[in-house]
């Protein structure tokens, strides 16, 4: 089996891949880390035991960049080709549940802290954790994830591997409590080597190969381009539809908002559940903050009635348009055509406007969030 480096290099030169300076130094840095990984007798072996002594464990690595970068892409190959049997590979958010799931299962049995046996049993046959996509958005995740991954790191020997949109400095941003979450930040740049992805090209823009982000009239026709979209930007197999993670987004003020369809920096919402129901600025900040791109189907037609919705639709698309989230909808009009009387209609135009730039290429070339 070759390493990550060899086929990284191999895939540039069958030009399936472009060559990317930052993206061959985080595949050479990501060979070195298999090569370290590999280089440690089985747990548990004849040549384990000869050692006479606990390994030692490698670093981790932390990679983070911008969407489109190729971070899913290296770390496929990164774990596809990582020759030794006690790995797993996860997405983040999966792996947060399953912890929820381990916590109030370990509850039940003890009354002491649950975090170190848990961590006890998610390290159980594992050397190396790969995540997916490192993002916190509630405040329960937050409060735990220091303890859980001194847990995992110092106390069992994992070598953790992650891929993230942002800094680690920037994980849980503006969060409630968030003085809880900055042990975590504290961890992870002791123990994991810091790798910045996140030079100007955006690979997402290829795999999108010219899919429109605005589809009407909805119908069939319209889901399905927006179902490719989807599957294009996360790398899900349309097979595996029915079995797209959901998630639960803090909102703020205790609240949490059901996300249907949450993978990758991708969100899946109805215009009903988004705009239908009471919703403020917070609610539509925290989505902009935690998704780069969002699909959006069900967008009516809307008159005099329909005034509140049409004032919810506005203030997401100023939270969407601000923190710079690419938008894939399915809609019954064009936008100059979606709320043309009623209170607000006239400025309703602005966000009319925005709509318009926002399906732009230059838009879509932008990077996810505000810049300082």
């Amino acid at each position: 089996m070759t390493g990550v480096l060899q086929r990284y290099t191999a895939l540039v030169e069958a030009g399936e891949l472009r060559a990317d300076r930052e993206q061959t130094a985080a595949a050479q840095r990501l060979d070195a880390l298999q090569q370290e990984l590999q280089a440690v007798p089985q747990r548990g072996s004849v040549l384990w035991r000869a050692l006479g002594r606990k390994p030692q464990r490698p670093r981790g690595l932390y990679i983070w960049g911008g969407v489109g970068r190729g971070k899913s892409m290296l770390m496929d190959l990164f774990h596809d080709s990582l020759a030794i049997a006690e790995k797993r590979r996860v997405h983040f958010h999966a792996f947060m549940l399953e912890v929820d799931a381990l916590v109030r299962e370990e509850r039940k049995r003890e009354a002491g802290d649950p975090i170190a046996p848990v961590a006890a049993r998610l390290a159980e046959g594992l050397r190396c954790l790969a995540f997916d996509e490192m993002v916190v958005n509630n405040t329960a995740d937050a409060a735990i994830m220091s303890r859980l991954f001194t847990a995992l790191i110092r106390d069992q020997g994992v070598t953790v591997v992650t891929t993230s949109n942002r800094p680690p400095h920037d994980l849980y941003k503006d969060g409630l409590n968030r003085s809880l979450f900055l042990p975590f930040i504290d961890l992870i740049e002791q123990e994991l080597d810091i790798f910045t992805l996140n030079g100007p090209v955006d690979y997402r823009l290829d795999r999108l190969g010219g899919l429109g982000t605005w589809h009407h009239p909805w119908g069939d026709e319209a889901t399905a381009q927006v179902r490719e979209a989807f599957f294009r930007l996360t790398d899900y197999k349309p097979e595996d539809a029915a079995h797209v993670p959901s998630a639960e987004l803090d909102v703020g003020g205790g609240r949490m908002l059901h996300v249907p369809k949450s993978l990758k920096g991708v969100a899946v919402f109805s215009f009903k559940k988004l705009c239908g129901e009471n919703r403020g600025a917070s609610d539509y900040l925290a989505i902009a903050r935690a998704y780069h791109t969002v699909v959006l189907v069900g967008i009516p037609r809307m008159g005099p009635e329909n005034r509140n919705e049409a004032i919810r639709f506005t203030k997401l698309v100023d939270a969407l348009y601000e923190h710079k989230v690419k938008l894939f909808v399915t809609a019954a009009a064009l936008p100059e055509d979606l709320y043309k009387s009623g209170d607000g209609a006239f400025e309703f135009e602005r966000t009319v406007s925005r709509l318009m730039e926002m399906q732009s290429d230059d838009y879509m070339a932008l990077g996810h969030g505000i810049e300082d």
